[in-house]
């Protein structure tokens, strides 16, 4: 690699324009660190007029970010667009096949394209690095990747997604509905301003769990049909009641590995205010790995907003301006191999229920009969009456049952006249 590196940025949204000014400000740093001289010789977005957080230069700008490769000569691409398809997998390909290395935090593009990419960076002998994909500033992937490459992981799982960890932690804290800190949470940046989506129906937090799986147990991209749900069902009486019960609501995100086969799950959990995942707040994200023979190792910080994302860009940088050229996925794509996948119905959990109801006699046995008919057993019953409007609210917490009895003993609520709604259901975390 030459002393002069030319880099490319291409999408210029928050992280974008954060990475453009930090690898302004920071050059000097990184000359020295690694005695190579970086020069940003394009950028690209939809709009060359748009206010940014940071003043652009206009020289360098490219709306078609497809002839920055006919006129200027690239060592590095940041990809920062973050579509799964489209303009980003275009330009993504065509700089590895043109043996650039590329650097993206584009973790919808690494979770569906990542294999195919990978085999492509490997091919024409560039590095493709993503560490900015999964938990923001926390180096995670390459803990996996290097610190912990020769432990045999079993399971990897924690908080993926500090927007959601935001809502839920700020519901307790400030007694406010999820609709009025959802909107505190786009104000301070937290969540998308227009559509947050992604984030609170679990999706962002299950494409970063398929890319830690894939790291973490050297297998292919998964393409499995597992249980995926947000925090959009939960409701502030849902966190009270847990609060009252010893635990708090946690989005988690969880894969392993059960009799040689994939399991991976994004759900609201209930977990004990006492444990160390009950205690990580905020926008914090937190992973937790278990392996042989390191036992259990865990990172925690900031996972949301374009600083912690820069901090990661930038060691992937760093990685490649030291010079090596390193496996995307930690071993060579030959030898990472599919896995089977665990069927979901047969996951098993204690579960939270809560039952809005009529207020009349009747409508508990009804309920209790039918968890008794599918063997589930109760552990506990909260009843409030809410004598006004003639209804209560009945919380149950039971003993643990498989996803599919689950489902099955539930399926009869959707058509009953005395429960007003389909009972929120909540996992208590093993």
């Amino acid at each position: 690699m030459n002393k002069n590196i030319n880099i490319a940025i291409v999408g210029l949204g928050q992280v974008g324009i954060y990475l453009y000014n930090e690898l302004k400000s920071k050059k000097k740093e990184i000359e020295t660190k690694s005695g190579k001289i970086i020069n940003i010789v394009a950028i690209s977005a939809k709009n060359k007029n748009k206010k940014r957080r940071f003043k652009v230069d206009k020289k360098i700008f490219y709306s078609n970010p497809l002839n920055i490769f006919k006129e200027k000569k690239i060592d590095i691409l940041f990809e920062s667009i973050g579509q799964s398809d489209g303009i980003s997998k275009k330009i993504v390909e065509y700089a590895l096949k043109k043996k650039i290395n590329v650097i993206t935090p584009n973790k919808a593009l690494i979770s569906k394209h990542g294999d195919q990419l990978a085999e492509l960076a490997e091919k024409n002998k560039v590095n493709l690095e993503f560490e900015a994909s999964v938990a923001g500033g926390i180096p995670i992937l390459r803990a996996i990747k290097e610190g912990l490459s020769t432990n045999k992981i079993n399971k990897v799982y924690g908080i993926l997604n500090g927007t959601t960890n935001y809502i839920l932690s700020e519901m307790e804290n400030s007694n406010e509905s999820f609709d009025k800190v959802l909107k505190k949470a786009q104000k301070l940046g937290y969540a998308e301003p227009g559509n947050p989506k992604l984030d609170l129906n679990g999706f962002d937090a299950f494409a970063k769990i398929k890319i830690l799986s894939a790291l973490s147990f050297n297998t292919k991209i998964s393409k499995n049909n597992c249980i995926m749900e947000g925090i959009e069902n939960i409701k502030l009486q849902d966190i009270k009641i847990a609060s009252q019960l010893g635990l708090r609501v946690k989005l988690l995100g969880i894969s392993k590995i059960i009799n040689n086969q994939l399991f991976e799950t994004v759900h609201p959990c209930l977990v004990g205010k006492n444990t160390y995942i009950g205690n990580v707040n905020g926008v914090m994200n937190a992973v937790i790995t278990e392996g042989k023979p390191v036992g259990e190792s865990v990172l925690q910080g900031e996972g949301a907003g374009p600083g912690p994302t820069s901090s990661s860009l930038l060691s992937d940088l760093m990685s490649i301006l030291r010079g090596d050229i390193k496996y995307p996925f930690g071993i060579s794509s030959n030898k990472r191999n599919s896995i089977k996948p665990f069927n979901k119905d047969n996951y098993s959990n204690s579960l939270y229920l809560r039952f809005e109801v009529k207020d009349k006699q009747g409508v508990l046995s009804l309920i209790t009969n039918r968890l008794a008919k599918f063997k589930i057993s109760v552990k506990r019953i909260i009843q409030t009456p809410d004598k006004k409007n003639r209804r209560a609210t009945i919380v149950i917490i039971t003993h643990k049952t498989t996803e599919i009895n689950a489902k099955n003993c539930l399926s009869i609520f959707k058509k009953n006249k005395g429960i007003l709604k389909f009972p929120t259901i909540i996992r208590l975390y093993n």
